[in-house]
């Protein structure tokens, strides 16, 4: 017998074997099996847990989302971030009750409505109101001086658009201008401005970060603070896929080190994410003017100019010794500053707590990450990153935004 005969002979005396399942329906599997014991389980109601609920009262977490007020007229959003439905059943604007609609009778979790209140208010009268559910609960909201909520038309976006120009795209503009200074300034004055853009960058992770989780402190529907962490994790991860991908398209031999990024993709990465920062900034300052709480004087513009100012020269600063022509760094400035006028009008016009947190989360990630990438720049001539130049470059960033940020409050 031959030895092709031999194999064959072999192969037909083995038993059959079955093709291999596919590694995709391995993983798939598992997930059928859990949507189907979980659709048991509500089907049947949950069965031997159902009881656990019986004699406790439900339980009510509304937030207040957002307060506008027209002639004759309060309109107020509420969202349920509770585990059970919630109606509204009576209205007590400073212990009078008042005839109201409202867009949905009932609230499921997570789901929101609109009361439109009928009530003659005063103007820059203060107000409380108490929201009384179907169960007897209260839900309380204040509006410290009653004024006219501005009317979203055309004027209006002309105006959020001209507020995004003055505090995102002019102070960035403003701040570039230190590019000539920059340019010739000696190696060891770089490695401090070097420092004092980590501070800036620093600073405004910080300060967005504690302004989203005060925006969020109060409304836990989807989440509560851990939504600015999220988006702060998100926009680093990103940044950092982004800046690794670019880096094995253009320098194939350099994937895997941790040599510092070139002058111009750090300008980049730095504009990115003041630009991300500046959205999350603009979405706040178009909200608070939406509901009237905010007031547009000069100082206020002048205190958000200088504020916004220094990230112009955080952009500008890593590209002292490989300076860009005029399209490039104009093209970097309105990355940067271009931001706040988007995020003016949709905050004027959708803002929602849990989403301007978000956002705010991913400007505070993705300074961050810029801020990371800068510090290979720092190293002096023996390798040392924290040196004391450049700690006090980034001591001074600090302070220089600490102190502006002063001006904005006032």
């Amino acid at each position: 017998m031959s030895l092709d005969e031999k194999t064959a002979a072999r192969q037909a005396a083995a038993p059959h074997r079955r093709p291999p399942v596919p590694p995709w329906l391995l993983g798939v599997g598992p997930l059928v099996l859990i949507a189907i014991v979980l659709g048991l389980f509500t089907l049947l109601n949950a069965p031997g847990l159902n009881k656990l609920s019986e004699g406790v009262p439900p339980k009510e977490e509304v937030a207040v989302e957002d307060i506008r007020l027209t002639p004759g007229q309060i309109a107020i959003t509420l969202r349920n971030e509770g585990p059970d439905p919630v109606s509204i059943a009576q209205v007590n604007v400073s212990d009078y009750y008042a005839m109201f609609t409202q867009t949905r009778e009932t609230m499921a979790p997570l789901e929101s409505t609109t009361l439109t209140i009928s009530y003659h208010w005063v103007d820059g009268d203060p107000y409380d109101v108490a929201l009384v559910t179907s169960n007897g609960g209260k839900i309380p909201a204040t509006i410290d001086a009653a004024a006219l909520s501005p009317e979203r038309g055309g004027s209006f976006f002309a105006l959020m658009t001209l507020l995004g120009v003055y505090v995102g795209v002019i102070p960035v503009a403003l701040g570039m201008l230190w590019m000539p200074f920059v340019r010739r300034a000696p190696a060891s004055w770089v490695r401090v401005l070097l420092g004092v853009t980590v501070g800036l960058l620093a600073f405004l992770a910080i300060d967005a970060t504690l302004e989203a989780t005060e925006l969020v402190a109060d409304n836990r529907a989807f989440g509560g603070p851990m939504v600015v962490f999220l988006g702060a994790a998100v926009a680093y991860l990103l940044l950092e896929g982004l800046d690794a991908w670019m880096r094995r398209r253009r320098e194939p031999a350099a994937e895997g080190r941790s040599a510092a990024l070139p002058p111009h993709r750090l300008s980049l990465l730095i504009a990115v994410g003041i630009g991300l920062h500046n959205l999350g900034e603009g979405l706040a300052i178009g909200s608070a003017y939406a509901v009237g709480s905010l007031a547009l004087g000069a100082s206020l513009i002048i205190g958000f100019a200088i504020h916004n100012t220094t990230e112009g020269l955080a952009i500008v600063t890593p590209l002292a010794k490989q300076p860009p022509g005029l399209p490039r760094l104009a093209a970097l400035g309105l990355v940067a500053g271009a931001p706040a006028i988007a995020g003016a009008l949709i905050g004027a016009t959708v803002y929602q707590p849990a989403l301007a947190a978000f956002l705010l989360g991913v400007g505070a990630g993705a300074v961050a990450q810029v801020a990371v990438k800068l510090l290979p720049l720092l190293k002096d001539q023996a390798g040392r990153t924290f040196t004391a130049a450049t700690t006090a470059g980034i001591i001074l960033g600090l302070a220089v935004m600490f102190a502006t940020g002063l001006l904005v409050l006032a």
